[in-house]
């Protein structure tokens, strides 16, 4: 089944899960403080936005020690992404709340038969609660996380593997040129479009101007209701 995206005739679509389905940026940077912050170190929204928000957990944490001239041992890393997982889902209990018209155009896509997938920077341990809230998880044919992949947006691992494992459950019946990924981010973007997908930006994180490597832009996904 064809969905029109744009006058584009799409056969199948991976979302990013963070600033796409749900608002949980301002979640993970407040995961992130309290994390941080007993060990003297932390950064703030502006810089939250400007250089973490592409990245996955692992190099989030890197960078922050990274910043300060801290050494970090892959032990201590993975205390670190423990403990930030706990923390992030402690403060999602309060509950999420989608962005207008996700999870509409998630079942309506799912009714037409289109191939569904979500490509992540995030650990599915963040992601598979909000689903289950959200009671979308079962839309999903593959989900794809940082537990899956060496490396985060921008590096095009992520959505190869995403685009890869859906056309293998769906018995290769779309192709690159007929897959939509829909991202938020300019690592987002990048990471897309080096897989040699299509992409459509929501402008739900950064402006307009920022999204310009997509195919195309748009304000919100209740363009598409």
């Amino acid at each position: 089944m064809i969905s029109l995206f744009n006058g584009m005739q799409i056969e199948a679509v991976i979302f990013d899960f963070d600033g796409v389905i749900v608002d949980t940026e301002p979640l993970h940077h407040a995961a992130f403080q309290r994390t941080l912050e007993p060990l003297g170190l932390h950064f703030t929204w502006q810089e939250y936005v400007e250089t973490y928000i592409g990245f996955d957990d692992r190099d989030a944490f890197r960078h922050a020690f990274a910043a300060h001239n801290r050494s970090l041992s892959q032990e201590t890393l993975l205390q670190l992404i423990d403990r930030k997982a706990s923390v992030f889902n402690e403060v999602i209990r309060s509950g999420v709340t989608a962005y207008p018209g996700v999870v509409d155009l998630i079942q309506s896509l799912h009714t037409n038969g289109l191939p569904l997938a979500i490509c992540s920077g995030a650990l599915r341990s963040d992601i598979e609660p909000i689903l289950t809230m959200l009671n979308i998880g079962e839309y999903f044919t593959v989900i794809v996380t940082a537990d899956d992949v060496a490396a985060s947006k921008p590096d095009p691992e992520c959505y190869e593997r995403a685009f890869q494992k859906l056309l293998t459950a769906h018995n290769n019946c779309f192709s690159k040129g007929t897959t939509i990924a829909i991202e938020d981010t300019p690592a987002g973007i990048s990471a897309a479009k080096t897989a040699g997908l299509l992409v459509c930006a929501v402008t739900n994180s950064y402006p307009a101007d920022r999204l310009e490597q997509a195919t195309f832009v748009v304000e919100s996904l209740t363009s598409f209701i």
